[in-house]
């Protein structure tokens, strides 16, 4: 069994949705096809992929619906985590209710795969960011809190390998900490994945390789060039 993680994959396949990719060229042409078959390619049933939010642009679950039904079909469990575009994302139960293990939602839980915890949330951009104002410190602080639910589930659980997925960078620069890499540092983290940059000079801004201990690595799509990335366990 293998671990893969993927970001932002930005589906449309309602036609109540209108946002197709190919206006942004390079590796967002047809991409959806893309990944599609170096999933398959790739894959096995009994593999695991993680998704890093950003995973459709409807605005409500029911057109969200082929998207995820898209992804429930392809091979291989998967985990998702929201992303900052996801605002069809529902609770936790209505989800379950309408995909049971077939897609299994991230949100103050965890997921076992291959002897890992994966936990996770969205989080958020970090303090220290020139955007950062009083709005953002809410929602940075709650998605700090949704990560050390995660974690602590997996803890109690008697996990002690745990790969923690995002969909924001978990910092703002290689030489900043934050509120998200001292959680995954107090718990243990050995990997952590995240999306949302894209482009030449968002790809530049993302901490890449192993700080104290953890490996953290980019998956938006267009910078693994629509193919799942498999984790080194």
């Amino acid at each position: 069994m293998s671990i893969y993680v993927i970001s932002d994959l930005h589906l449309s396949f309602s036609e109540n949705v209108q946002k197709p990719m190919d206006v942004f060229g390079g590796e967002w042409l047809e991409h959806a096809e893309r990944v599609k078959k170096n999933w398959e390619d790739t894959v096995l049933e009994n593999d695991t992929v993680i998704i890093a939010g950003d995973i459709s642009w409807a605005l409500k679950l029911e057109d969200a619906i082929p998207d995820l039904n898209w992804i429930r079909d392809l091979p291989g469990k998967k985990v998702l985590v929201k992303g900052n575009h996801d605002l069809w994302w529902a609770s936790m139960k209505k989800l379950h209710d309408l995909f049971g293990d077939d897609l299994r939602f991230i949100q103050n839980n965890f997921y076992e795969a291959d002897g890992y915890a994966i936990c996770g949330t969205r989080g958020w951009i970090c303090p220290g960011d020139e955007h950062y104002s009083e709005h953002d410190e809410k929602i940075y602080k709650r998605e700090l809190l949704r990560l050390r639910t995660s974690l602590m589930a997996a803890k109690n659980a008697g996990f002690s390998k745990i790969i923690v997925a995002l969909h924001f960078p978990p910092m703002n620069d290689p030489y900043s900490e934050s509120g998200f890499t001292e959680l995954c540092r107090e718990f243990g983290a050995k990997h952590v994945f995240y999306g949302h940059l894209h482009g030449a000079e968002g790809f530049r801004s993302g901490v890449q390789g192993n700080i104290n201990g953890i490996e953290y690595r980019l998956v938006s799509l267009d910078y693994v060039r629509c193919k799942p990335y498999k984790v080194e366990v």
